[in-house]
């Protein structure tokens, strides 16, 4: 077994990186290299703009390189809960946004020639409980009413069709998610920001920034870099020189297996039905087939905020039970890889993006960036660049976490209160 991304292992190298150091003055610095910097840094370059992407390991490291593969349209959490907070209109919006996320990456896909095995899958969301399959089909009738006609809910018999377990009491289904290979697309992205004209930078960190005229210079290991406009795009691995956004994200570890490849009597014997799937718990799990028939099979596993070989054995060992008793056929089943990385959460588990302390941002995707990130670097691009936009996160408050100041010790106490509502609900 290798304590490694799948998405790193099976993809092809980035071979666009810059060999000189940077220097020089640009219209826009973008720091990070993961989907929303690279999406960005594409759509500025072909706007015109001197674009420099800053990363301080390499492209996709993060937790582009280091989730479960799924690209799941619509909100992750009770659409009506967010028509209650804030009204149908803008709960419509911010649903529709995470449509839009996936259409931009299947776009960008055709347009640059990405080899990455993009699929409109349609997503399973299992009720674990009775009461939790009731709770979906109210969430099911209000979003086919007001925002996506094709949703559907999907009996225990049914299911039975699309996922062998006998855990799940039926399941909602929204066919517009989708899929890919998360390693190809992020190289494939960062190839095609560079021949846009992108400077890509890697293991260049960025340590500090002060004030020059009327934009930023930026302090990196390798040399300065003054920049009109900076867009932050580090989600939960932002360093500590950007306290502002620190003190409001909450990094937490999510955990990943990749099986070895199955054959087909074990597809058919533990996801006929070839879409993503997605638990209904709090500490719930989430699982997908991969392009060469692996079981991609993921969860929280363990409340921490760090993400190596030691913590992910840990993890790792919780998420092979997890599997087991889902698909008790595939119990004690090879694993090839087994990784971990961090999730950029929010107190209200929604984005946030704009601008703040003269920077431009975009994270806190909570879990769910991979189908939306692309594009709100696209979005943030457009409003860098005073084009027409609407930024689906404007105007939403962003308080401080209580008690937060960049480590968060708390996460034990979260998850035992999540664990706890699981238990009860």
């Amino acid at each position: 077994m290798k304590f490694a991304s799948y998405w790193h292992e099976t993809a092809p190298s980035f071979t666009g990186a810059s060999r000189t150091a940077p220097s020089g003055r640009y219209d826009a610095a973008v720091i990070g290299a993961g989907f929303t910097g690279l999406g960005a840094a594409r759509r500025l370059a072909m706007a015109g703009r001197r674009v420099i992407v800053l990363e301080a390991v390499t492209v996709g490291c993060g937790a582009s390189g280091r989730n479960g593969g799924h690209l799941n349209n619509g909100m992750a959490h009770s659409f009506l809960h967010a028509v209650e907070a804030f009204g149908l209109d803008r709960a419509c919006e911010i649903y529709r946004a995470y449509d839009a996320g996936i259409e931009t990456i299947e776009r960008i896909a055709a347009e640059e020639g990405i080899a990455c095995d993009f699929r409109r899958s349609g997503k399973l969301k299992l009720a674990s409980k009775p009461g939790h399959y009731e709770s979906l089909a109210r969430n099911c009738e209000a979003i086919r009413r007001s925002v996506d006609p094709e949703a559907a809910m999907l009996s225990r018999s049914e299911l039975q069709g699309e996922i062998r377990s006998d855990r799940f009491h039926g399941a909602m289904l929204q066919p517009k998610s989708a899929m890919m290979h998360m390693g190809r697309f992020v190289a494939g992205l960062a190839e095609a920001a560079v021949r846009r004209g992108a400077e890509i930078h890697e293991r260049t960190p960025v340590t500090a920034r002060v004030a020059a005229g009327d934009g930023w210079e930026l302090r990196t290991p390798r040399g300065p870099v003054l920049a009109q406009q900076v867009l932050l795009a580090t989600g939960a691995y932002t360093p500590p020189q950007f306290g502002y956004f620190r003190r409001r994200i909450v990094p937490v570890g999510s955990f990943v297996l990749a099986t070895r490849p199955l054959g087909d009597d074990e597809v058919a014997a533990t996801l006929p039905g070839d879409r993503t799937c997605v638990t209904s718990l709090n500490v719930g799990n989430y699982f997908r087939l991969s392009p060469d028939r692996r079981l991609i099979f993921g969860g929280r596993a363990r409340f921490s905020a760090s993400s190596d070989q030691s913590s992910d054995a840990r993890s790792g060992a919780i998420m092979q039970d997890s599997l087991a008793r889902i698909f008790p056929a595939l119990a004690g089943i090879e694993v090839d890889y087994c990784w971990g990385g961090l999730v950029d959460m929010t107190r209200d588990r929604l984005p946030r993006a704009g601008e703040a302390e003269g920077l431009h941002f975009a994270m806190g995707y909570s879990g769910h960036g991979a189908q939306i990130a692309t594009h709100m670097g696209e979005v943030m691009a457009d409003l860098m660049t005073r084009r027409a936009v609407r930024n689906p996160w404007a105007g939403l408050p962003w308080p401080v976490v209580p008690g937060h100041f960049g480590k968060p010790w708390f996460l034990p106490l979260v998850g035992a209160w999540y664990r706890m509502k699981d238990r009860l609900s």
